[in-house]
């Protein structure tokens, strides 16, 4: 993404021109605008106009629109965002009020305003800033398989995206058959690498893992070498020590989080942001393993723990999920933005947001969206608020009627 302008006012109110370069950046403009935004943007619109005859024509036109958001409709797979809402300036072929749904392109500006106190608060910002880091974390492809299954995925800063599914139908090893299964193998691997070659260039250098159950990643590592070999493919042939060999418990793309957690993995992505984020998840699993009340998680319990001083510097992490800040109630979002701010800024404390199309993000939004690392136990955080509720309950007579 490119930051092509931007002006904030001392209230929080402003508004940035951004240029999306890359499918990625489709995701951040979506977790950037929200409901009551204005977004101008270019446009195809259906116009149609009356002759002196009384008889009609429809034809499209290309204009820039300004309407006011009031849905978001993204597709991960093809990184295509659609925002639609209410027209907010005429033109020459629109009225205000009429809708209209613009669909952001890769290549075109468009200008997002957003009004009110606060608007343009820490986490809106912090979106900004990371979406125009020319130093975002490389892609990484992950191929996860078993025999007749492959699960083509990218693992980008911000996500893991499907790109592709390969099932073919592998012929079992029976008795004086092995052949027919060593034939199924080979079309299976030859479909995975043709599929593979349409996905990726050859001319980045990026980690490919290759993940199975047993020996199928191997011989399919070693499928890519003889090939590239065989058939002169030198550009293959050079990806030959990016192709990652790991062992996973199936070929379904959930075992991406174990495939992350494995040490030669690890060690190959000791940089990127979604094995960061992976290792503290499993940091704070740990934690909350031993119950020794350094690890808590929920909202209540996590606000608590905030107000204590218990998430600061020292070894303090907020974990929190980027979907708790596309609430559209202004006022929850506000509160957690506060949140965040209070540990980052005031108690000090590391802040982590995790994207809810990571791995590691899924297992945070089971935990419901939001956990925390403390500097120091606390105890029984989830017991006060059974006890508020108790003692906000009015006492009972003996006739059993409240009084």
């Amino acid at each position: 993404m490119r930051l092509i302008k931007q002006n904030f006012e001392r209230d929080g109110s402003g508004l940035v021109t951004l240029f999306p370069e890359e499918p990625e950046d489709m995701w951040y403009a979506y977790n950037l605008i929200r409901p009551k935004d204005l977004l101008r943007a270019s446009a195809l619109r259906r116009v149609t106009t009356e002759s002196a005859t009384g008889s009609t024509s429809s034809t499209r036109v290309h204009t820039t629109l300004t309407i006011r958001v009031e849905s978001l409709d993204f597709d991960p797979q093809s990184s295509q965002l659609h925002v639609s809402g209410r027209i907010a300036e005429e033109t020459k072929f629109t009225k205000v009020g009429q809708y209209h749904t613009l669909d952001l392109e890769l290549q075109r500006n468009f200008t997002l305003t957003k009004d009110g106190d606060e608007a343009w608060d820490s986490v809106a910002r912090g979106i900004i800033k990371e979406s125009c880091d020319p130093v975002k974390s490389a892609d990484v492809w992950a191929v996860v398989m078993q025999e007749g299954l492959a699960n083509l995925a990218l693992l980008t800063g911000a996500r893991t995206v499907l790109r592709q599914r390969v099932e073919v139908s592998i012929p079992r090893k029976r008795g004086g058959r092995a052949g027919d299964h060593d034939k199924g193998l080979e079309k299976f691997f030859q479909t995975t690498l043709d599929t593979l070659l349409r996905q990726i260039d050859l001319n980045e250098s990026k980690p490919i893992l290759l993940a199975s159950p047993g020996f199928t990643a191997s011989s399919f590592q070693k499928f890519i070498i003889d090939t590239a070999a065989r058939t002169g493919n030198k550009a293959l042939l050079a990806q030959k020590a990016n192709l990652v060999v790991v062992h996973s418990s199936s070929g379904h793309l959930h075992s991406l989080n174990e495939i992350l957690q494995t040490p030669e993995v690890m060690a190959r992505l000791k940089d990127t942001q979604y094995s960061r984020e992976g290792k503290l998840m499993d940091d704070f699993m740990t934690l909350l393993r031993k119950d020794d009340g350094r690890a808590w998680y929920g909202p209540n319990e996590v606000e608590k723990a905030v107000e204590k001083g218990a998430v600061g510097r020292g070894g303090g992490v907020l974990l929190i999920s980027n979907a708790l800040f596309r609430a559209q109630d202004v006022v929850v979002r506000r509160r957690w933005v506060r949140l965040v701010d209070k540990v980052r800024d005031v108690e000090g404390g590391e802040v982590r947001t995790l994207s809810s199309e990571h791995e590691s993000g899924k297992r945070l939004d089971g935990l419901g969206g939001i956990a925390a690392i403390l500097t120091f136990p606390l105890e029984d955080l989830d017991d006060e608020d059974a006890e508020g509720a108790e003692a906000e309950m009015p006492p009972e007579n003996t006739d059993g009627i409240q009084i």
